[in-house]
């Protein structure tokens, strides 16, 4: 069995209008809410994860401070066809991960995370900022796994971390 987590951002700024997409860090609520996902994650007691994360500055804010609070031992990469990626795009970076691995982190962007989790379950769901999906599969590689051939354990956003 496979545990893909999608994960997309966590909420970025705006205040500099000037910054390049790319470039905008994360805002005060977003670095709150990434707390709430890495707590969430610590809870799963992951014992080996792979975290592909895109590079924009965003994203990798929000895994570093997921990693941190939830106290992950993960082995991160940074993949920039995961910035701006469609469907077919995000389903190659997958196939690309060692058929060894067991849990996978994916931290990206909508809509592609969106594309993402209706592909591989056929559940159509809104990916807010800060949402994290778990989904379970039962292929035997990453490359190897097809359409509606996961399932939607759950999905979390940041209204359902609010105490």
């Amino acid at each position: 069995m496979r545990s893909l987590y999608l994960l997309r951002h966590a909420k970025s700024s705006w205040k500099d209008n000037s910054l390049p997409d790319f470039d905008r860090p994360l805002k005060k609520r977003g670095r709150e809410a990434a707390e709430g996902v890495g707590k969430t994650l610590a809870g799963e007691r992951l014992s080996s994860p792979v975290i592909v994360s895109s590079p924009a500055l965003r994203t990798r804010e929000t895994t570093e401070i997921v990693i941190k609070t939830g106290n992950l031992k993960a082995n991160v990469s940074y993949d920039e066809r995961i910035y701006e990626a469609d469907l077919s795009r995000l389903l190659r970076v997958l196939a690309d991960v060692t058929a060894t691995v067991t849990e996978l982190i994916v931290v990206g962007h909508n809509p592609g995370m969106e594309y993402l989790v209706e592909f591989l379950t056929g559940s159509e769901q809104r990916m807010p900022t800060a949402a994290l999906a778990k989904i379970s599969l039962e292929a035997e590689s990453w490359g190897a796994i097809g359409r509606v051939e996961g399932r939607l354990e759950w999905l979390i956003t940041p209204d359902d971390l609010e105490d």
